[in-house]
């Protein structure tokens, strides 16, 4: 038997099974980068009684932008991605090299679930992979494309990863939408139930993209801010003095957010419509994780921002970034569903992580720190190392009417005592005067402030 022709005969017979996810990977890798890893893994199905060329799963390594990355991408063609011990194997090997050479991690998702017949067996891989990628979390970056339909325990692979991405026919679900739907007493279509907009508070969905091209430039973008794959600190040509005028007449969250961070140097993800924004990205060159409130009247917390807000803290934590608060926060949101809620173990568990943070906490209180805002975002006694506030900012005990009336018990002009208690508490003089906010700027030096905070404060 001619060795060399049956070897042709394999392999074609492998790449014509991953045809579909070969593509994907090769559009979201570097040309001719990728390198397979098991390339004639084989798994025999005993259900289906026939074997399943590449086991279902695609795994290597490759280059995103240059930099070195492991992929393993499950085959939706293969047995609708069903996952067996075998491919487990294969995944596990990937995230064991990517821990042991410090590389990031890709998946690329897409399984309807286990395949039928390999009973506890296909758990025990299933328990191994996500056990890893558990223990790599903080270690090493991943990322994770949810590139079709991924129902059951292979969905906690996304959970898992630090940035995950939404294609716009992925769907993410713990168990089959279609029971998830009637058992909740509906009859929805799938994208309703694990949808990217679906998801929109289970601080899953890092990124929407409309094609791999698109989720390739994001991966590159977080790569080149990520002190992890490069440097903490980058000489990137920015002015470290600019100015920003506009600020002083009208200052948003985007606004201020375009005056800060260098040019095209800065990625927000989890986009869902919240009051609290998250970035990292590059200020004079120096790396950043950023929390930017973006609420006209003040953000209010609840279970789901704080369990952002948390996240966050543990990311800059991770991959040693200094941590920027843009404050516009008021206390915790008066309802009874936060009542009721995880919202204060949240608050405490954020009090935790900040003194588990050993990177430098900057707070800029753009607009109001109010009550529990200034406690858990802008207190030098939480933690944070240096405080800017802007002139025309507010930082109080009480918003409004209602702080005066305690204040002032026993005085009947409310809207007199509204004026008063602004006048004489709210402003941010008031706070540096006791030595709590370091500096009160005109707004439009924010960047230049922040910049000589940062290169004073970094390790």
């Amino acid at each position: 038997m001619d060795k060399i022709a049956q070897l042709k005969e394999r392999r074609a017979a492998v790449l014509a099974a991953g045809a579909g996810v070969r593509k994907k990977i090769a559009a979201l890798t570097d040309a001719d980068s990728f390198v397979e890893l098991s390339g004639f893994s084989f798994s025999k199905n005993d259900f289906y009684e026939e074997g399943a060329a590449d086991g279902g799963v695609v795994a290597g390594f490759a280059t995103v932008a240059g930099y070195p990355v492991y992929i393993a991408a499950q085959n939706g063609e293969v047995l609708h991605g069903g996952v067996s011990f075998s491919n487990s194997r294969k995944i596990l090997k990937c995230l064991e090299l990517a821990e042991k050479n410090s590389t990031p991690v890709i998946y690329i998702l897409d399984s309807l679930g286990v395949q039928i017949g390999e009973g506890v067996t296909v758990l025990e891989g299933l328990a191994g992979v996500l056990a890893k990628a558990s223990r790599l979390h903080g270690g090493v970056p991943q990322f994770a494309i949810v590139s079709g339909e991924v129902y059951g325990q292979g969905a906690l692979l996304a959970a898992a990863a630090d940035f995950t991405f939404f294609l716009k026919e992925g769907v993410l679900a713990a168990d089959s939408p279609l029971v998830i739907s009637a058992k909740s007493g509906k009859n929805l279509p799938k994208e309703e139930v694990g949808g990217a907009a679906a998801l929109d508070k289970a601080n899953i969905v890092s990124f929407i993209e409309e094609d791999m091209s698109a989720v390739r430039e994001k991966i590159a973008a977080v790569i080149g801010v990520l002190p992890f794959c490069g440097a903490l600190v980058e000489e990137n040509g920015s002015d470290l003095n600019a100015a920003a005028p506009a600020l002083n007449e009208n200052c948003t969250a985007d606004g201020l957010i375009a005056a800060v961070f260098d040019k095209d140097a800065y990625v927000e993800f989890g986009k869902d419509g919240s009051a609290l924004r998250c970035l990292i990205g590059r200020v004079g060159g120096i790396s950043v994780a950023a929390a930017v409130f973006d609420d006209g009247d003040g953000a209010e917390a609840d279970a789901y921002l704080l369990a952002k807000m948390n996240a966050l803290v543990e990311f800059a934590g991770y991959y040693d970034m200094p941590l920027v608060t843009f404050v516009n926060a008021r206390g915790m949101k008066a309802e009874l569903g936060v009542q009721n809620s995880l919202a204060m173990k949240n608050a405490a568990k954020l009090m935790e992580n900040y003194e588990l943070l050993e990177n430098a906490k900057i707070s800029v209180v753009y607009k109001k720190a109010v009550g529990l805002g200034y406690t858990l975002f802008a207190a030098k006694s939480m933690g944070f190392d240096y405080t800017l506030a802007f002139a025309d900012a507010k930082i109080a005990l009480f918003d409004g009417v209602q702080g005066a009336m305690i204040e002032f018990a026993g005085e009947k002009d409310t809207d007199k005592l509204a004026a008063r208690y602004a006048d004489e508490n709210s402003d941010p003089v008031h706070a540096a005067k006791c030595g709590f906010v370091d500096n009160v700027i005109e707004p439009q030096f924010v960047r230049a402030n922040l910049i000589a905070a940062l290169q004073m404060l970094i390790k």
